[in-house]
């Protein structure tokens, strides 16, 4: 089969614009070619990105010696570093390990002697009364933890949106609703048949997540399986943050790494996640069987967290394979990469999964482009930073920024104006709200809901099925836009 004549061609292809794919895209942007980045859904992130605990990992308890250990100790640098720039939010809280039994606090030193070899020396053994001195909220029968001071809380949502704005500023098109439905690999091209057209590229990569598999299927492979595995969260009200200051962990078993309490960047608490494997792939709805669980879990870990209200629960999907690593492969004959079984852990590896990648292209990149355009500056939604509404000389230069139209969350009306006016624009209200925090409070839009309808609906941005996006602007296309 030819290459369809109407088929958008380029150099590299990268498949899935979460946070693996869009640091990919912008790594390869560096060079001096043309890069698709393809979206199955409407919009950057939508898929396991958006909905995860938001750990910045440092990686003390991946298993030693594995390309998972390296590529989250490397990617808490350059994360660390690349929010600095970007403005992405990060509170340092640290983290706290509890031993609830003899077994768990027998377990310890272990995982201790494990961070020393994941090259972290962080990790310090306590006795329970230190726990509660740490925690004072936690249910009684703690009997001793691990620290490690250097995990930390951060906006899964900014992290990705700002390297996929970073790509398409580089020059990487953005082609969102395009689901890869079929591939035809020839002698010098591969073209990705997609629900909305073909694209054509002479190299492809795979970071569809989810989705993996089946594209490395289409690509000749059997290597792997993709199971979703579903977890399931409550999100407290902002009013039970001063009972959780630290991100509360348990001691992992050979069933997983168990329920957490955490803090999250927009000032609530969470508790989850839950561990189901599923066979649909789009089972991202709660269960009766997760809040039970999630309620019991609750009363054992910190019964006070448990007399707060809820403000939301959620639940997200995993991409767990049957292989025991990141699985990271080049096939120069088929001109494809595989990055697969990247796992949650991806939010903190996903730029040194990028410059791995990078590294492994080498012959086949060409040479550096002399200038990049600095990164971009994201808003702020962390709750621990100034917000635009604190902001008295924002407020002063544009009077937007101190019309408060999200009361919940303090979310402007200038906010919202940003919103759809940034390289990546939402496309529907789930967007928003991941670039905003607009809706996302304890009334979940039931009161701003409609003033914030009304906003949007104003701006000629809005309510586009999809968008594609080049070299820093957005508009619409016929081949993205039904």
């Amino acid at each position: 089969m030819s290459v369809p004549s109407s088929a958008a061609d380029y150099d590299f292809a990268v498949v899935g614009a979460g946070i693996v794919g869009s640091a990919i895209a912008r790594a390869l942007a560096a060079y001096d070619l043309k890069i698709a980045l393809i979206e199955a859904r409407g919009d950057v992130g939508d898929g396991t990105s958006k909905a995860n605990t938001a750990i910045l990992h440092t990686g003390f308890d991946a298993k030693p010696g594995t390309l998972e250990s390296r590529l989250v100790r490397r990617g808490y640098e350059l994360l660390s570093e690349y929010a600095g720039h970007t403005g992405i939010p990060i509170e340092r809280t640290g983290a706290l390990l509890v031993a609830w039994t003899d077994e768990e606090l027998a377990a310890l030193p272990g995982l201790r002697d494990k961070a020393i070899r994941n090259e972290y020396h962080g990790c310090e053994i306590v006795d329970a009364a230190a726990v509660y001195d740490a925690v004072p909220a936690l249910g009684p029968g703690a009997l001793g933890g691990l620290t490690v001071p250097d995990e930390s809380i951060i906006c899964t949502w900014t992290t990705n949106l700002a390297l996929a704005t970073d790509a398409v500023r580089r020059g990487v098109s953005l082609h969102t609703n395009r689901r890869v439905e079929a591939v035809t690999v020839e002698d010098s091209r591969t073209v990705l048949h997609t629900s909305d057209g073909p694209i054509s590229a002479r190299w492809v990569v795979n970071a569809a997540g989810l989705g993996a598999d089946y594209l490395d299927n289409a690509f000749g492979f059997a290597r792997f399986h993709v199971t979703p595995r579903r977890g399931e969260l409550f999100v407290f009200d902002k009013l039970a943050r001063p009972l959780v200051n630290r991100i509360v962990l348990p001691v992992p078993t050979a069933l997983g790494k168990g329920v957490l309490v955490s803090p999250t960047i927009y000032g609530n608490v969470m508790l989850g996640p839950t561990a189901e494997d599923l066979t649909d792939r789009n089972a991202t709805g709660t269960s009766d069987t997760g809040v039970e669980f999630l309620l019991g879990k609750g009363a054992k870990l910190m019964p006070a967290l448990m007399r707060e209200e809820v403000t939301a629960m959620y639940a997200g999907l995993r991409a767990a394979i049957d292989h025991p690593d990141y699985l990271i492969e080049v096939d120069a004959d088929r001109r494809y990469v595989l990055v697969g079984g990247i796992r949650s852990t991806g939010l903190t590896s996903g730029l040194a999964v990028a410059e791995y990648v990078e590294n492994l292209l080498t012959g086949a990149l060409g040479p550096r482009r002399a200038e990049l355009p600095a990164p971009p500056r994201m808003p702020n939604i962390g709750e621990a930073f100034t917000r635009p509404y604190q902001d008295g000389e924002l407020i002063a230069r544009d009077s937007r920024y101190g019309k408060i139209v999200c009361f919940c969350e303090r979310v402007t009306a200038g906010e919202i104006r940003d919103a759809y006016e940034s390289t990546i624009p939402p496309t529907d209200l789930d967007g928003l709200r991941r670039r905003t925090r607009a809706m996302n409070g304890r009334c979940q839009g039931f009161f701003c809901g409609a003033e914030v309808t009304a906003i949007v609906e104003q701006h000629p941005c809005a309510g586009r099925a999809a968008v594609t996006a080049t070299a820093g602007t957005a508009t619409t296309s016929k081949e993205s836009v039904r």
